[in-house]
């Protein structure tokens, strides 16, 4: 099951409210893992959605424990539900490989998210929340991930959220060159959209790197030629700048409005209008920013009307892509049904086998004593039966196309013959595949 939100359902400005940093997903995952209808958990989170991936024992408590979460957290309120999605079963293995393959990215074929899928899949195996079935499904899914990027040409026809950047930059100047460049922050998406600044005119020796520790900034500055500037004097460096790119890691606005036109003042912006590429989630740059004359406030919900460009190349890739994807669905979801049912095909053959036990002692009271070769021969029959039982059982169990009706059998096996199942524990996957 998945429960979420992205940039298709909700603007940014709902998406950063309910956006879970690193910092408290380890408290969503410990308190999400135990609650109720919840039995395997893993938090995506990045700048385009935040959602759960679960494996649930009841879907709907499981909904409903993450709508708890987020309302108790997070501020969550009954009309903001809209913005939220729910999948099943197939449609949310469905969805986590088109998200594991960068299909479902505002940046279609971008290479970031399969380092991102990979952390949210770390942090939950840290905080103990995944177990053999979500593991299986994330490793399923980085394998199809895989696959498409080598089997289609989804990555040459990537987009990538610096390129998106850049461009809305030189939709307001055209030429790059000559114009400062001032970096806010100075991690792998600041340090990405420098790069595409440089790599589209402007020079880098114009390029000022800012972040709140100043030695991150000069080992950022050292790798693109540029100069770091220390986080206190940022203002001045800002007011100079034609291109501001912001995606730092605070949790609050780094610029408002009120700041902006100060930081603006006696500077004709007719004749200099600024550029800020907001890039961060949360947002560094107060919306509000936008009012300012002669200031272009971008973020990532515009960058979408940028992410067009080789439109029809990749719209070709996406649908081989899609195709490999349904496919790998729909056999992976057949194993994961199969692998489901194993402890009570477990049980029961471990309960046909003490029946017969327990028969085969009583005949040998009444009807014994046997030799040693009729006594084989007993427990051969004996044995040919439950096996051919339990087999007959257990075809019918994995074969069942749909889970309902799987269910409802596996019930019916567990009340008929009493059985008691084993807690799900590390299984061998129906593909072989330890979990």
């Amino acid at each position: 099951m998945v429960v979420g939100l992205n940039y298709r359902t909700a603007p940014v400005a709902v998406r950063e409210r309910f956006w879970i940093d690193e910092s408290r997903r380890y408290d969503a995952l410990t308190q999400l893992s135990g609650a109720e209808g919840i039995e395997e958990m893993i938090v995506l989170a990045t700048c385009t959605r935040t959602e759960f991936w679960l494996w649930a024992g009841d879907v709907t408590l499981a909904a409903n424990s993450v709508m708890r979460l987020l309302g108790a957290s997070y501020g969550l309120k009954l009309c903001e539900w809209k913005h939220f999605y729910r999948l099943l079963d197939e449609a949310a293995l469905l969805h986590i490989f088109r998200v594991a393959s960068s299909l479902d990215s505002m940046v279609v074929g971008e290479p970031q998210v399969v380092t991102q899928v990979k952390d949210a899949w770390e942090h939950a195996q840290k905080a103990r929340a995944t177990g053999r079935f979500l593991d299986a499904v994330l490793q399923k899914a980085l394998t199809v991930s895989e696959r498409v990027r080598t089997e289609t040409a989804i990555a040459n026809t990537a987009v990538s959220v610096p390129y998106a950047a850049v461009e809305l930059a030189r939709q307001i100047f055209g030429s790059l060159e000559n114009k400062k460049v001032l970096v806010l922050g100075a991690g792998q998406l600041s340090e990405l959209s420098a790069r595409e600044l440089i790599k589209q005119g402007a020079s880098s020796t114009s390029v000022s790197v800012v972040n709140r520790t100043l030695e991150h900034a000069a080992e950022l500055a050292g790798k693109l030629g540029g100069v770091a500037i220390p986080f206190e004097e940022r203002r001045q460096h800002m007011a100079e700048a034609d291109i501001i790119i912001s995606s730092t890691s605070c949790p609050h606005t780094v610029l408002n409005r009120a700041e902006a036109e100060e930081m603006v003042r006696g500077r004709d912006m007719k004749e200099r209008p600024l550029v800020i590429v907001d890039i961060a989630m949360p947002r560094d740059i107060d919306p509000a920013v936008r009012k300012v004359e002669g200031i272009s406030l971008f973020d990532f919900d515009d960058l979408e009307s940028v992410a067009d460009h080789n439109a029809r190349e990749r719209e070709a890739a996406t649908a081989e892509a899609q195709k490999i994807l349904q496919a790998e669905a729909q056999g992976f979801r057949r194993k994961l049904l199969a692998d489901h049912v194993v402890p009570t095909i477990v049980a029961l053959r471990s309960r046909l086998d003490e029946i017969c036990g327990k028969e085969l002692d009583t005949f040998r009271l009444e009807n014994g004593p046997f030799s040693r070769d009729q006594d084989e021969m007993l427990n051969a029959v004996l044995a040919r039966m439950t096996q051919k039982i339990a087999g007959s059982l257990a075809r019918e169990l994995k074969e069942l196309p749909e889970k309902v009706e799987q269910e409802q059998l596996t019930t019916a096996l567990q009340r008929l013959f009493h059985l008691k199942t084993a807690a799900a524990g590390p299984h061998t996957m129906a593909d072989g595949k330890s979990a």
